[in-house]
């Protein structure tokens, strides 16, 4: 399924899309539940529900539920807003995945082009997390129970492989049995103030490319086989947004009549393209997003063990 443009104008966000439509309607369409709380001083959660086909047809995204975790700890780097995010991805995927059993495996997905900095974001991301799926036959007893095994996988992309990114996710599942896949991803934001300001978890699964008009097969529930947790971070936005943008905070401050955001977007195509931009810090930004994603998948995972053990392990 297409993601939701504004105008011509692509997001993976489905919070995103939602506010636009409640901005013009003034309220959620029916089959959609919204509510928003804080998780932590600086952190702010978004838990969005598409329960119904005609909440599916109006927002543009499959049926699930969407947490969107909210700060600036990234664009700041901001240790303690940093390591609150990563707690609420810790709690938003324990609550977004199956029940599972300590011996459950768990294939993490890091999707992407590790050799282009804004989509190495899921590369970097596996090459943090904790794999254990070797392990559990050479740790103590009393640990090994205690010990999710765990498998990382980053498959690169269709360009660099000549595959499918889910073709090769499921050669893999056809060989390693696996109770659920976290699959992590860069991802295109709408809005300026959403780069790297985000985290988006999605028990819906993820299609590849989707924000910056590449779809690729999705990867999901139906064509992995079992249940697909999505987590990502918008690592860029369209140019046209952000022209869009400064049109708009112009005309603001001239007190002058404003066009319609779908009006800009039409004229300055033409001269802007397709073009996507990302932060001038981008390789740090990334590198910092991918611990904090990391820190959060293996908490998950692992909930018997301590950030410290974790650390210890993988050093």
């Amino acid at each position: 399924m297409p993601d939701a443009t504004h105008g011509d104008i692509r997001t993976d966000l489905a919070l995103e899309t939602l506010e636009e439509i409640e901005v013009q309607t003034g309220a959620s369409p029916p089959g959609i539940l919204h509510e928003q709380y804080q998780a932590h001083p600086g952190v702010h959660i978004s838990d969005v529900q598409v329960t119904t086909s005609e909440a599916v047809d109006r927002l543009k995204k499959p049926r699930g539920r969407y947490i969107t975790i909210e700060s600036r700890g990234l664009i700041s780097r901001n240790l303690t807003l940093q390591a609150h995010i990563s707690e609420a991805l810790t709690g938003a995927l324990q609550q977004l995945l199956p029940e599972l059993q300590d011996e459950d495996p768990v294939l993490v997905v890091g999707l992407g082009n590790a050799n282009a900095t804004p989509d190495a974001l899921g590369p970097r991301t596996t090459n943090l997390t904790l794999v254990t799926r070797h392990l559990r036959e050479h740790v103590p007893e009393d640990l090994a129970g205690t010990l999710r095994p765990v498998a990382a996988l980053a498959p690169g992309v269709l360009g660099t492989t000549g595959m499918e990114t889910e073709e090769v996710i499921r050669g893999i599942l056809a060989r390693v049995e696996v109770s659920a896949l976290v699959v992590v991803d860069a991802l295109a934001a709408r809005t300026t103030r959403r780069l790297f300001g985000t985290v988006q978890v999605t028990d819906s699964g993820i299609q590849p490319g989707a924000g910056i008009a590449n779809d690729r097969p999705p990867i999901n529930a139906e064509s992995a086989g079992v249940p697909v947790v999505a987590v990502g971070v918008p690592t860029v936005v369209h140019a046209v947004t952000i022209a869009a943008e400064a049109v708009s905070t112009l005309a603001q401050r001239k007190g002058t009549p404003q066009d319609s955001p779908d009006e800009v977007s039409r004229t300055l195509r033409p001269l802007l393209g397709d073009m996507v931009v990302t932060l001038k810090e981008v390789d740090l930004t990334v590198r910092e997003a991918a611990q904090v994603i990391a820190r959060g998948v293996n908490a998950a995972l692992q909930p018997e063990w301590d950030e410290d053990t974790i650390a210890e392990i993988m050093a």
